[in-house]
């Protein structure tokens, strides 16, 4: 079996030989490529092959990482790729990921890509819970990973359930609460509505701000021993080499600042550290294995050289960098600025144009009214002619029973009756013919009145039918105004022109310089303390509101971990200012009798 392994090597690395190019896929956090590389080539050609095709500059945070059995390894750049210990099946993959962390990734990163690829570094190793995050503040970053893939958020669009197929927590903060995913999808849109009028880079940005305060943000872990024998973590990132109990890998027990140190070495397991005070003795570690004495040597120099660059007036290159970075983010703050005038714009057309559909409404319901009581003008007038004319009718029988009654009582008079009796008689006929004579009179005026009266309804009946007619005439011809066309393409005149030259590139530092510089730093804190202390109380708030359905059972060791040092009110960065306030001696005495 041995030997036909070695055959089949011996007869893979003739082929190499024989041919000319190889194939290598590079898998970044992204996507995956597929490049031929030469035989010839060192690790530098295919790494700056793969940065040209991505775009990027900013080349010093990153490298090629591939698994050498149970564990990684970086791809060295002055070493040809095939003599390294990569693997022998073609395509040789190969990971394009972030090997050194910022210290302050607002200032550090550049380029957009480059803070794309560590957001998206970050955020899996979250996700991965390579990095602990306590839950309040997973809520608040999935906030901002919401807003850097779907933009400002919209009622309309992003309705309940839009995040279901999303994996923006980790496992064992859902695990650690009694909540259903429709119930974190809330919380995570509620922080998510907050974001409005923030670009995708500047919510990534937020999110790496947020992120590069958790405690194990950067840090590479490594099994060691100190000269008793006992074991110890050994973690390697931006501001210097820290010390960890095992068990316990967000509280350092000793730190040394990369400025304390002066010369790192290895020989075969064992690793020694020169600090920089002369006066103090050496402090050696061992390692498992040769190979990892051999990376964390490599993170050593890197984070080491990294450190000292930040400390320094930055490259002719960086400059250039930054003068372009700060030209493109003008103009996207200027092409934000239209855009945001011309929503603003079309926002108002649009209400313009809703408030003249709602008058239109309005008018067509004032004209159904008016038609309505037009049709009731004419239906009382019916009713009134209709009751005059009655009237009218029963005047003129009154009037002819009136009639009667005189030519009755002419007839009567006309009558002569002798008799006494008679006589009195017809006088009492008489009289009462007279009296009947009289109420029909009356009847007959009074019903002549209620004739007139109903005369002079049934002409103000016409009169309001004449005016509501006239109001219809009216509402009809009113004109529908229509809102003038929106100019979208035209931009102000007196937008400032955006142009550095080459002067913007070069420093000159003078005492004036110095000292509004210092203004700005001190302005900068500031404002940072105020971010701080913002980001700290929507972070309480967000604690507050998870906190009764936690269930406590179910807290990991670093749970409770972190839960103390919050007790304790003991952050990443005041711990580690709190351990470097000791000399570098005693520090050193510590690790060697830890």
């Amino acid at each position: 079996m041995a030997s036909a392994l070695a055959a089949k090597l011996g007869l893979n690395s003739l082929r190499r030989k024989q041919s000319k190019n190889f194939n290598v896929r590079i898998s970044t956090m992204e996507s995956d490529m597929e490049v031929s590389c030469e035989v010839k080539w060192k690790g530098k050609d295919l790494f700056d092959l793969v940065c040209r095709t991505l775009g990027l500059r900013e080349t010093w945070f990153f490298g090629l990482q591939y698994d050498v059995k149970d564990s990684v390894n970086w791809l060295k750049m002055d070493k040809k790729v095939l003599d390294q210990e990569v693997p022998k099946e073609e395509p040789i993959v190969l990971h394009f990921l972030a090997k050194f962390y910022p210290e302050n990734a607002e200032e550090e990163l550049v380029q957009d890509i480059t803070q794309h690829l560590f957001f998206l570094q970050v955020k899996n190793n979250i996700l991965e819970e390579e990095v602990y995050c306590p839950p309040e503040a997973s809520v608040l970053l999935a906030s901002y990973a919401v807003h850097a893939k779907y933009g400002d958020y919209d009622p309309n669009i992003h309705k309940p359930g839009f995040l279901a197929q999303e994996e923006l927590l980790p496992k064992r903060v859902i695990n650690l609460y009694q909540m259903t995913a429709e119930m974190w999808e809330e919380r995570i849109t509620a922080c998510y509505a907050e974001h409005r009028g923030r670009t995708r880079d500047e919510a990534e940005m937020e999110y790496l701000k947020i992120a590069q305060d958790m405690e194990m943000y950067g840090v590479n872990y490594f099994l060691i021993r100190n000269k008793k024998g006992t074991d110890l973590l050994l973690g390697v990132d931006a501001l210097g080499l820290h010390i960890y109990e095992p068990d316990n890998r967000l509280t350092p027990k000793c730190s040394f600042p990369w400025n304390e140190i002066r010369n790192i070495s290895y020989s075969d397991k064992e690793f020694t550290i020169k600090p920089l005070d002369k006066k103090t003795d050496v402090f050696r570690f061992n390692s498992s294995r040769l190979r990892v004495n051999k990376l964390i040597l490599q993170l050593c120099i890197g984070n080491h050289d990294l450190f000292m660059r930040r400390r320094r007036l930055d490259s002719l290159e960086v400059q250039q960098m930054k003068a372009q970075a700060r030209e493109e983010r003008a103009r996207k703050r200027v092409e934000r600025q239209r855009l945001e005038r011309e929503k603003q714009l079309r926002e108002e057309a649009e209400r313009a144009r809703d408030e003249l559909e709602r008058r239109l409404l309005q008018m067509q319901d004032e004209a159904h009214m008016a038609s309505e009581a037009l049709m009731r003008s004419d239906e009382t007038a019916d009713l009134l002619a209709e009751k005059a004319q009655i009237a009218e009718e029963e005047a003129k029988l009154l009037s002819q029973k009136a009639a009667e009654a005189e030519h009755e009582i002419q007839r009567i008079k006309m009558t002569a009756i002798r008799s006494e009796e008679e006589r009195r008689l017809m006088e009492q006929k008489m009289l009462e013919a007279e009296m009947l004579a009289l109420k029909m009179a009356e009847e007959s005026e009074r019903r002549a009145k209620e004739a007139e009266q109903l005369r002079q309804d049934l002409q103000e009946a016409r009169e309001s039918e004449r005016r509501a007619k006239h109001k219809l005439l009216e509402i009809s011809s009113k004109v529908v105004y229509s809102p003038p066309a929106v100019q979208t393409d035209s931009m102000p005149a007196d937008l400032p022109n955006l142009s550095f030259s080459r002067e913007n590139l070069s420093f000159d530092f003078k005492d004036t310089d110095m000292k509004r510089l210092s203004m700005e730093i001190e302005k900068e804190k500031v404002e940072y303390m105020e971010k701080s202390k913002h980001l700290q109380e929507q972070l309480n708030e967000l604690k507050t509101e998870i906190e009764s359905m936690k269930l406590k059972e179910r807290e990991t060791p670093l749970d409770i971990l972190h839960n103390h040092n919050t007790q304790q009110g003991t952050s990443k960065h005041s711990n580690f200012k709190k351990l470097t306030l000791q000399s570098t001696k005693s520090r050193v005495a510590f690790f060697e009798e830890l």
